[in-house]
């Protein structure tokens, strides 16, 4: 399987770093707004928060950098067939300020296939990234294009306390020069459209 050759800075290059970047995210299990988010680096430092918008039916999500600045704004399409979401740039949902759009590649799948479609890719008929693998499983892995040229990878960390405080903790690696707010973003999305679907 190929490691992606090229940088892949789709929010910003200065999230792009030289080596593997290891990443935990965790899910908070109580959570009034349903989809609170920590991720932590290597070294247990918190890097990212996901924070979910209150009284908004669960349907937009705020990535907040370590010092609180919202960095991306994600949004649940309502009524989509395919579970789509939007992500912008900042706290907005301006139409200018899109990044990038994420659908499931079909209405019924057995394994987790969502595709992945930058801003200028308007007809989204091919994708730019795709995410591929068993989200029940909690094992994935991030794609350019309709490629076998692997960005980053992700698996479900089980633990006894996990599992009786009800949590969830993901562990993602990050290939070297791709953006990892991208990646954080598309993990929690993918958690937010498995949520969707086993309700």
């Amino acid at each position: 399987m190929a490691m992606a050759p090229a940088p892949v800075a789709v929010v910003s290059p200065q999230f792009c770093a030289p080596g593997t970047v290891p990443l935990t995210v965790t899910k908070k299990a109580m959570s009034f707004s349903g989809g609170d988010f920590t991720v932590t680096d290597g070294n247990g430092a918190v890097v990212l928060r996901f924070e979910g918008v209150y009284f908004s039916l669960r349907s937009r999500r705020v990535l907040l950098d370590a010092a609180g600045r919202p960095v991306l704004t994600m949004e649940r399409k309502v009524f989509s067939m395919y579970d789509k979401w939007k992500v912008y740039r900042g706290d907005s949902t301006n139409s200018g300020d899109l990044l990038f759009t994420v659908k499931r590649t079909s209405f019924f799948q057995m394994k987790t296939s969502l595709g992945v479609f930058l801003a200028r890719n308007t007809s989204e008929q091919v994708c730019d990234f795709k995410i591929k693998g068993s989200y029940f499983e909690r094992s994935c892995a991030f794609y350019r294009g309709n490629t076998d040229i692997m960005i980053a990878q992700m698996k479900r960390k089980f633990t006894v306390s996990n599992v009786l405080l009800g949590k969830d903790t993901f562990l993602v690696t990050v290939f070297p020069h791709v953006d990892y707010v991208f990646i954080a973003a598309l993990v929690v999305i993918l958690d937010e459209i498995d949520r969707d679907r086993s309700q």
